[in-house]
């Protein structure tokens, strides 16, 4: 075929050059999040809630007490990342007489996802995790999920899958448990404000509990259910904390899961093959009683593509579980779920829209 000359009209608009340029510098984002994280910038701003704002400099004097560092430098990371709404801006008159303005920066509703509560938790680890260097560099490696999708980019790059990689690292087994009950935290808590299907549920199964933050969370709001088992690998189990109720179990999900009257799992479907995921959720079938239920928590993608937010988040994690986790784990439409379900066994499927990111999906024996 002869290649065609892109002619004078057909030359790129200045809006797509522009959105191509935005596109080709777009890792500036995530690795000036992780900047702004290692430096602990949410929590000098926030100051306990007052949120005022601060000059690059004097965030530095709080973030490096003892002195060093370059404001300017900060400050070029707190202005890009205030373009994508972590920071507001203020241009504050300056107190000489050369009508010169100050630069301050406070954080948005987004920004303050950043902010350790009063439980130690936020976003922040998260972002911290997903940024480590043994997931960076499978980066480089995605197109490679393309041309060979029997070994993720992740595998090639670092010789063994992600969790076993973790389980053999300390330091990033613990950051994963923070990140995880960072996320799971706000989450469980708009799940428990509008979900009432764990009432009647006597003993509960989490199924990749981590450090049981999520069982902790349903127990304190259902009284009834009376035993909570968290279930997880033995490695991860051994540095779960200590919860009234709460059995820390180790063990395969693909070998037996143990029973109960309800299974409660996270964003544990979305990180497995079609076939992997028919084994686990068989297994859930077989440790539920007759009108027992798996309740399975994960991102639904929509039907159609668009650029929405929410559409961006969703698809954008979906790379990422294909590039770190699984190359043919995936995140799945509402149909392709019901499916799933149907294929081990479960005759009713019901998914709940609460969340913003995740869906609650009831599968019933």
């Amino acid at each position: 075929m002869e290649n065609h000359v892109i002619t004078a009209a057909e030359q790129p608009s200045n809006e797509a050059r522009l959105g191509i340029l935005e596109l080709a510098n777009m890792i500036s984002v995530p690795m000036s999040l992780n900047a702004v994280v290692h430096l602990n910038v949410p929590d000098a701003i926030w100051q306990g809630g007052s949120n005022s704002p601060l000059s690059a400099s004097a965030i530095l004097a709080s973030v490096l007490p003892d002195g060093g560092g370059d404001a300017e430098n900060l400050q070029r990371i707190l202005r890009m990342l205030t373009s994508y709404g972590v920071f507001a801006e203020h241009l504050i008159k300056a107190d000489d007489d050369g009508g010169s303005q100050q630069r301050k920066f406070s954080l948005t509703e987004i920004g303050k996802t950043l902010v350790t509560d009063q439980n130690g938790l936020s976003y922040g680890p998260y972002i911290l995790q997903h940024h480590q260097d043994a997931l960076m560099g499978a980066w480089p490696m995605v197109h490679e999920a393309v041309v060979d999708p029997t070994v993720e980019p992740f595998v090639k790059v670092n010789g063994e899958p992600a969790y076993e990689y973790y389980g053999k690292k300390p330091e990033m087994n613990g950051l994963m448990q923070r990140a995880m009950s960072g996320v799971s935290v706000p989450f469980m808590k708009a799940i428990l404000d509008g979900y009432d299907g764990f009432e009647g549920v006597g003993r509960l199964v989490d199924v990749g509990g981590s450090a049981g933050d999520c069982l902790r969370m349903i127990l304190q709001k259902h009284p009834s259910v009376r035993e909570g088992i968290n279930f997880d690998l033995p490695e991860v189990v051994a540095k779960a904390p200590t919860i009234a109720g709460v059995s820390h179990v180790g063990g395969d999900m693909f070998k037996s899961i143990p029973s109960g009257d309800a299974i409660f799992m996270k964003w544990i479907l979305s990180t497995w093959t079609d076939s992997e995921c028919k084994l686990i959720m068989e297994n859930c079938y077989k440790a539920l009683p007759v009108g027992g239920k798996l309740i399975a928590c994960e991102p639904v993608l929509p039907t159609k593509s668009d650029d929405s937010r929410r559409t961006r988040a969703l698809l954008e994690n979906d790379i990422f579980v294909m590039t770190i986790y699984r190359a043919k784990g995936k995140n799945r439409t509402e149909e392709e779920l019901r499916q799933l379900g149907l294929s081990a066994g479960f005759s009713h499927f019901r998914p709940i829209y609460i969340d913003y990111f995740y869906t609650l999906l009831e599968f019933q024996k």
